[in-house]
């Protein structure tokens, strides 16, 4: 099996995005029944995070030890990236001791560098640019709840990085109108954004929520931010969501957040109490929906 990266929702067929899902929501059940599945015995990943992470970190640790494979964990300063070796030496050495390689750091050019010069699959874990492995965890939310999300209206409300670049990604693959709502000087990607035609920016949050079907924020002042908080809060005053917002959305929407939410910013105190509000199932589906990506990157379709 020829190696295959994970660095953007776009590396990937639909077909392919599609069989992740599935598999991700295989996983879910599995997981509940308590099924004992361990078909990476004898696999190691590197998960290096040269940034804080919960989520990530959690899910891809717990994943690969619930399918009986090892995961080292490599922090800014526990490997020598951190005191400047060279990225294609990194990734040779790397390519010869381990399966897979995670990363989250801000360059996404560091990301697409390991990718490029190591012989093993490398996952994308987070960047400024994209998070496109938060995307497989909301599409199957939102998927095992109200099905197919082709044709549905999702509105994205806040700053236009990285999440906001993976949702115009997603919007892309799987064929849904994206609806983005952010201040000016805050837009996504130019580049990313022409990519296509399922994804434009609208005026308000209040008319980027009318039909929608899911409702998508973020914070804002993400990594990369620092000591722009106080700005930003100004800056993003009039797009907090809350629940006079989405009372504006269908009826049946879903509300969810990648966490960890600033309350009282970017989504109102009481937002996550509200019955819309699917994040703690996102957050969990964060592990179901990883196992399934490693699982495809080292053994491929499982039939």
């Amino acid at each position: 099996m020829s190696k295959q990266d994970f660095l953007s929702l776009l590396d990937f067929s639909v077909e392919d995005l599609d069989y992740l899902i599935k598999r991700g929501q295989r996983f879910r059940t599995m997981h509940a029944e308590g099924q004992i599945y361990r078909p990476l015995v004898g696999k190691t990943g590197a998960l290096i995070l040269q940034m804080n992470s919960t989520r990530t970190r959690v899910a891809f640790e717990a994943g690969f030890a619930q399918m009986g494979g090892h995961t080292i964990f490599l922090g800014n300063h526990d490997s020598q990236l951190g005191r400047g070796e060279p990225i294609p030496d990194f990734a040779k050495v790397i390519s010869e001791m381990v399966d897979v390689v995670m990363i989250r750091t801000l360059n996404q050019e560091d990301i697409e560098s390991l990718a490029h010069h190591a012989s093993i699959p490398v996952v994308n874990a987070m960047s400024s640019l994209l998070h496109p492995c938060q995307l497989l965890a909301d599409i199957q939310t939102f998927e095992e709840m109200r099905g197919s999300i082709s044709g549905s209206t999702v509105a994205f409300i806040g700053d236009g990085y990285n999440m906001c670049h993976s949702y115009i990604n997603a919007a892309r693959q799987w064929g849904f109108k994206l609806k983005i709502a952010c201040p000016k000087g805050y837009e996504p990607n130019a580049d990313i954004l022409a990519s296509t035609n399922n994804a434009q920016i609208v005026d308000s949050a209040q008319d980027a929520v009318t039909d929608a079907d899911l409702v998508i924020t973020d914070v804002w002042s993400s990594m990369g931010h620092e000591g722009q908080e106080g700005d930003r809060r100004c800056v993003f005053g009039n797009y907090q969501v809350n629940e006079a917002l989405l009372d504006k959305a269908n009826k049946d929407v879903l509300f969810m957040h990648c966490l960890p939410a600033h309350r009282g910013e970017e989504i109102s105190e009481t937002l996550f109490d509200d019955p819309r509000s699917v994040v703690w199932v996102e957050a969990g589906n964060r592990l179901h929906s990883q196992k399934a990506l490693l699982e495809f990157l080292l053994l491929g379709r499982v039939e």
